[in-house]
This record gives C-alpha cells, structure tokens and sequence, in this order.
C-alpha cells in the first residue's frame, strides 16, 4: 500500500513501458459523501494499492494519468470518479469490457473474463466492503489487487482477438464515444428527485415526491449514510401514491421518532404549497411520424440490425438501439449523427 506522496513519485518513476491500468474503489454503500478511497495501479508487471485517503498530494498520479493511455475495465464509473475526485481524465480510456462485448462475450464481468480467457476463478468476498476503513483485511487487499493483476495478459489476449475479427476499430471508435458519453453528463443532476416512476405521476403527486425524496435525503445526510439505506426508490413511489388518494401512511416500525415526525412534517409542509407552485411535469417530444410508415421503417431496421448482429454473434443493441432505431426512422437525426462509423457501415446507413 503506498500511503505517502513520496512513495508514490518513486514508485512511479521505476515505471516502464506504455501500458497503465487502473481501478478505483469508493465508499458509496456505507456513507452518505461518497468519496474515492483506494486507487489500483499496474504498469503489468508491478501491481500496487494506492492510499488516496493518506496521500496529502497525488499530483505524481495526476500528472501520468493528464498524459497516458489508461486501461480499465467498465471504465464508466471510474472515469465520474476520477473527474470528480481527481480533477482528471485521461486523454484516452481503453475499456475492456466493452472489447469483450464486441467480440461476443455474453458473460463481461471482470470475474467472468479473468475466469473465461485466464482461467481463474476470483472471489467476490469483498465486492460490498467499506473501502474506507483502515487497515484494509488481507481478504480486501487480495480482492482489490486482483481487479488489476489480470488486465495486461487479458489486454493481450482481447488485442489479438479484435484485429483477428477485423473489429479494432471498432473498438477505438466505441471507447471513444463511451468517454465523451460520461464527460457529457452534468456533473450536478436537475431535479435529482425525479426518480424512475416520476414520468407517471401528475403535479400533485410529484409535489409529494419531491417532498418526500428531501426528507429521506436529510436524513441520509445526517446519519453518513446511502439514502437507500432510509427507504428505497420503490417504497417512496408507494408512499407519494397513497398520500396522493388520501391513505394513512404507515412507516417502517424500526424507524426512531425523530425520523417519522420529520416525514410527516416534510408531508405536511408539501400540502401547504399553492398549486401554481407545484413541480411540473416533463413530457417527452412527441415523435411528428408515428404512422405505419413510421412503424414499417422501425421494423425494416431492426430485421437488418438483428441479422447482422446474429451473425456477427454481437447483442444487438451494440449495432443500434431501439431508441436510435425511433430516431432514424421518425427522420429526427442524420444516422452519422446518431451512429458510430462502423455501425452506419455494418447497416448500409
């Protein structure tokens, strides 16, 4: 475990080579402000555990990832992280998983690939551990070493078995776009309240969600803890439904006093809003064509999209998804607006 800005700078300096591989861990199912809590690094042959949580200054890290290429494997997250965190994102982020995807992997978990192309079998004990907590058991160390001891061999083998296929390009191109997908999202959600079933609900009722989504985020906030942790999406969507139809809500026995009064102030508070003040809802464009033209060139697209997929042996969401599939079709979009190059070539677009 490297644990000061020192260790660091020399061990990276006795770095060779162009490869870089990278995985983080964070605290996100056991407290409230998330945080990056320990940083997984290989050059591919030297494997090391990074302490962000006591490193003063990780300007020596900082400084290789502003210039390098970084593998990762379902970089996603780590790419929010590392922006977040670190103020940085390299200039180009290989993926593994979406390697794997493209040459017909079904099963593309880190697990499943070190076991498919290596051979080992890892284990998932610490998938949920509180990376946060020092010193960190051998158990948690073994496990997060791991996500990074495998990638170089796995990289090779992924390398070689995309330009044997023809689709490397393919896979520059998609780790591209995947990139620019993640910096393209705001970093600070609007209305981070509108949780998946919100679309159904009328103004009232999301008056009363929204209501009930800053009680249980004050709450969470207070406790250090996820809000998940207080109710879950799916119980505040039951709960805005019964109080939308008048019912007594009845909360959770193990909940302690001070939580159930501010519950039903915050539901209290909600019901004094005027009307004029209430949320609003957010209707979707409707699509100008949604005629049997409409419908017909749906289905003509998706019949090539799944034969070229079948024989491809690829999921089919990989050449083009239902919703681009609405786009093009509905004339909303040029398809080398919506698609990458190699899938307007795969389809004839």
């Amino acid at each position: 475990m490297i644990q000061t800005t020192q260790e660091l700078a020399e061990f990276l300096n006795s770095c060779n080579g162009e490869f870089h591989a990278l995985d983080t861990e964070a605290d996100s199912l056991h407290c409230y402000h998330e945080k990056l809590c320990l940083l997984q690094y290989s050059d591919g042959e030297k494997h090391v555990l990074i302490d962000p949580l006591a490193i003063e200054d990780l300007t020596p890290l900082t400084n290789l990832l502003k210039t390098s290429e970084l593998w990762m494997h379902g970089a996603d997250y780590d790419i929010t992280l590392m922006r977040r965190d670190l103020d940085t994102v390299p200039p180009v982020v290989w993926d593994t998983q979406i390697a794997a995807r493209l040459l017909g992997v079904k099963k593309f978990g880190y697990g499943n690939l070190v076991e498919h192309f290596l051979g080992v079998e890892l284990s998932k004990a610490s998938q949920k551990a509180d990376w946060s907590k020092r010193p960190l058991t051998e158990k948690m160390a073994e496990y997060a070493i791991n996500d990074v001891l495998y990638l170089k061999p796995m990289v090779d083998m992924l390398l070689e078995r995309l330009k044997e296929k023809g689709r490397y390009e393919w896979f520059v191109e998609s780790c591209h776009q995947a990139k620019a997908k993640v910096l393209e999202r705001p970093q600070v959600k609007e209305d981070p309240w509108r949780i998946q079933g919100a679309g159904k609900l009328k103004p009232k009722g999301l008056l009363y969600l929204r209501a009930i989504w800053y009680w249980r985020d004050a709450e969470a906030s207070e406790w250090n803890k996820p809000p998940f942790m207080v109710c879950g999406n799916k119980q505040i969507i039951s709960w805005v439904n019964d109080a939308c139809v008048g019912k007594e809500i009845t909360l959770p026995k193990y909940f302690r006093s001070s939580r159930r009064k501010n519950f039903y102030a915050a539901l209290a508070e909600a019901e004094n809003v005027p009307e004029n003040m209430w949320p609003k809802r957010i209707r979707g464009e409707k699509r100008r064509v949604k005629d049997e033209e409409f419908e017909e060139r749906c289905a003509v697209l998706a019949e090539k999209r799944d034969a070229v997929a079948s024989e491809l042996d690829i999921e089919a969401c990989l050449v083009i998804s239902k919703a681009t599939i609405e786009t093009i079709s509905a004339n909303e979009a040029e398809p080398s607006d919506v698609l990458m190059r190699w899938q307007c070539e795969l389809l004839n677009l």
